[in-house]
C-alpha cells in the first residue's frame, strides 16, 4: 500500500470516526444543543480537527444523511434489477424499501427530512451540498423508474412519472415527520408501519387503472 492510499483511509477512517461520535451526541442533546466541542469531545479529538474533515456544525449534520441516500439507492437500483417482478410487485418493493430505509437509522432519516426544510442547506459546503443534491435526484429517478415500468406495462395512470415520485417521497417524509411529532409532544407512539401501509396503499389504488 502507498504512502497516499495510507493517507486516504486514514482521512476515510478519521471522518467516520466524526461522523459516529457526532450521531451520538445529535441523538442525546438534539442538533440546538449540540457544539462542535461535544462532538469532538465524544470523538476523542480537538475541535479544530474536526474543521479539517467539515465546514461546520450544519454541515456535519447534513453529511449524516449521505447514509441514508445511499441504501435508498441500493434498494431502489435492487428493484429496477428485479426483471421478473410486475408492476404491482415492484409497487410492494418500493413500500418496503421506504420503510426498510426508517429503520436503518430512524434518528438520521427524521433529521434528513428535517433538514429538507430548512435554512440549513444554505450553509453546507459546495462540496456536500452537490452530494446530497445528486444521491436526491438519482433516489427520485429510482422511483419514478418503477412508476414509468407500471405505466409502460399500462398498469399505472399515465401520469408524469418524477412528479408521482415526488408524491410518494412527500408522502413518506410527511407521515414519519407527523408520527414523530405526535410521539414528542403527545406522547403517543403510533405504529408508523401501519400508517405508512395504509397511505400507500390508497395512493398505489389511485394510481392503477
Amino acid at each position: 500500500m502507498g504512502i497516499q492510499e495510507r493517507k486516504e483511509r486514514e482521512k476515510e477512517r478519521r471522518r467516520h470516526q466524526i461522523m459516529v461520535a457526532a450521531k451520538r451526541v445529535f441523538s442525546g442533546k438534539g442538533f440546538n444543543k449540540t457544539t462542535i466541542e461535544d462532538i469532538a469531545r465524544e470523538a476523542e479529538l480537538s475541535p479544530g480537527t474536526l474543521y479539517l474533515y467539515f465546514k461546520n456544525k450544519d454541515d456535519l449534520y447534513a453529511s449524516l444523511s449521505l447514509s441514508i441516500l445511499q441504501y435508498l439507492l441500493i434498494r431502489l437500483e435492487h428493484i429496477k434489477s428485479e426483471k421478473k417482478l410486475n408492476p404491482e410487485q415492484k409497487l410492494q418493493a418500493l413500500k418496503e424499501a421506504m420503510y426498510g430505509v426508517y429503520e436503518f437509522d430512524p434518528l438520521i432519516l427524521i433529521n434528513m427530512f428535517h433538514l429538507q426544510s430548512s435554512e440549513t442547506l444554505k450553509n453546507l459546503s459546495p462540496q456536500l451540498l452537490s452530494e446530497i443534491k445528486n444521491l436526491s435526484q438519482k433516489c427520485l429517478e429510482g422511483i419514478a423508474n418503477i412508476f414509468e415500468y407500471g405505466i409502460k406495462h399500462k398498469a399505472f395512470i399515465n401520469k408524469n412519472s418524477l412528479a408521482l415520485a415526488n408524491i410518494i417521497w412527500a408522502l413518506f417524509s410527511g407521515i414519519v415527520l407527523w408520527i414523530e411529532s405526535k410521539r414528542i409532544i403527545h406522547n403517543e407512539n403510533n405504529d408508523l408501519k401501519q400508517a405508512l401501509e395504509t397511505a400507500f396503499e390508497i395512493f398505489f389504488k389511485g394510481i392503477q387503472k
